[in-house]
């Protein structure tokens, strides 16, 4: 039985708000514990929704989470700058682990400093072991896999996919 404290629902849609699917992910705090945190805190706030996938590249990765410029719900929402914000709250010192980047896998975007993740994450197309022991992993899709496959491509991605909603499950009604 999965832990529903520690599951999360990903629900996308397309530009249009169309659905696109439902993807759910293990999070993984004996990995990454203030990392789990602040995601399940950003979801609960419903700060995810309607968040843009900015940055899918073809056989790495789908990232997201820009819920500063890259809510289409919210007034600061500008796609030429999705992918350069993150939320009101501070950046979370890294939780980097031996667990490998591999298809499925969730981990944090940061910029170049290894303690400026926020809010912004990325979903594995495949492997990207270049990536280990550098960014925090925080969770791994469980089902879903293949509406992730189906986000659409570019960087920047032209009409992109966005989160509906991301919700914790044991909070889904």
């Amino acid at each position: 039985m999965a832990d529903l404290e520690n599951t999360l629902y990903l629900d996308i849609a397309n530009a249009k708000g169309e659905s696109k699917g439902r993807v759910t992910i293990a999070l993984r705090p004996d990995l990454a514990p203030n990392h789990v945190a602040r995601i399940k805190e950003l979801a609960r706030e419903g700060a995810y929704d309607g968040v843009v996938f900015h940055r899918v590249i073809e056989g790495f990765m789908a990232q997201g989470g820009d819920v500063q410029f890259g809510n289409t719900n919210a007034p600061t929402f500008d796609p030429s700058r999705a992918g350069m914000g993150g939320s009101k709250k501070g950046n979370l010192k890294q939780e980097f682990s031996r667990e490998p980047h591999v298809r499925g896998v969730c981990s944090m975007a940061r910029a170049q400093n290894p303690d400026s993740a926020n809010s912004q994450f990325f979903i594995c197309f495949g492997d990207a072991s270049f990536l280990d022991r550098q960014y925090t992993v925080w969770g791994q899709v469980t089902e879903g896999m293949e509406i992730v496959d189906g986000i659409k491509r570019g960087e920047p991605v032209r009409d992109p996919d966005r989160i509906a909603k991301m919700q914790v499950a044991a909070d889904a009604a």
